[in-house]
């Protein structure tokens, strides 16, 4: 009996030292997967602002929640279990599925170019009539919530290529936890911003002279950083879309266009000198946002000139 316990304690010891080393293993790997998704982080920050700015404030951070809500669905219920799935049955679909999301994102910020040049605008805005508040609150949320399953395609589908090579569990954990910390994250920083100018607005009436300061300043910086945001957004986009194309187009043997823009980023790190890390990325992230606006651009013409304008003919 006593052999038999102190067997069942080995046997637990040895579980508890695997269960250990996995729980390691997850938040290396998560910790990597991370840190490739940063672009796409980005883009998701900077976009969802807008789909709020210019409502009832009373309503601001109740629409963030819901769609903080349908961004956790979206990676847990959905994105997760799918994700799993592919690796299991289809791993080499991966690449095809982040390619596609590149184009994606290409479109969406080519198409905020072209209507920032002029162009025609696609959908209703917050320039527009609103007739029905309600209406148009719950068809931004679900607009919000449609990116966010895109955007939050593209993370799991970045994150799942990191770990491709990992144990089931492994994978399980990982996206699970990048998943739930980048919708924290990024829903958590846009609360902030959205709701800037109502503390501006709080600590200007204040009767503290430093507190009236700060309020007014951060009122005056609420529309800049709406704007900055707004141009971010769209680069980033066009950045993660052209290089996740680059990527793809190198993973499945179209080498050419990867190579190059990677002899132009060496190229510039050579006359760089103490920045050639910062001016080498910069390279590479510009060739990127240009292969993204030129596919963005093809894309919107034949999705609005050809696809939109036939059906509607019809």
């Amino acid at each position: 009996m006593p052999g038999g316990l102190v067997a069942l304690l080995d046997d637990v010891a040895v579980i508890a030292r695997t269960a250990a080393a996995s729980v390691d293993d997850i938040g290396i790997a998560a910790s990597r997967a991370g840190s490739k998704t940063a672009g796409v982080v980005i883009d998701d920050a900077a976009v969802t602002p807008s789909y709020v700015t210019g409502l009832d404030p009373s309503r601001e951070l109740p629409i963030i929640g819901r769609i903080t809500l349908g961004s956790l669905k979206n990676k847990l219920l959905i994105l997760l279990p799918g994700a799993l799935l592919l690796s299991w049955f289809l791993p080499q679909a991966i690449i095809f599925i982040l390619m596609m999301g590149g184009c994606y994102l290409s479109f969406e910020g080519a198409e905020k170019v072209i209507e920032k040049l002029g162009g025609e605008k696609h959908g209703k805005t917050l320039d527009d009539k609103i007739e029905d508040p309600a209406a148009f609150e719950k068809q931004r949320t679900s607009s919000a919530i449609r990116t966010d399953l895109i955007l939050s395609a593209e993370i799991m589908a970045i994150t799942l290529n990191e770990v491709a090579d990992e144990s089931f569990i492994v994978r399980a954990g990982v996206l699970a936890i990048v998943g739930i910390a980048v919708t924290l994250f990024v829903y958590g920083a846009v609360a902030l911003i959205v709701k800037m100018d109502d503390v501006g607005l709080h600590l200007a009436k204040k009767s503290s002279d430093f507190a009236q300061t700060i309020g007014r300043l951060l009122l005056k910086a609420m529309p800049w950083l709406l704007k900055a945001l707004s141009f971010i957004g769209t680069i980033a986009m066009l950045w993660v879309g052209g290089g996740i194309l680059l990527h793809g187009f190198h993973e499945i043997g179209f080498h050419g266009p990867s190579d190059w823009a990677h002899h132009v980023q060496v190229a510039v790190e050579n006359v760089s000198g103490s920045f050639s890390g910062i001016f080498g990325w910069l390279s590479y992230a510009s060739i990127s946002a240009l292969v993204g606006l030129a596919v963005g651009v093809v894309l919107t013409l034949v999705i609005h000139k050809v696809f939109m304008r036939g059906g509607a003919a019809h």
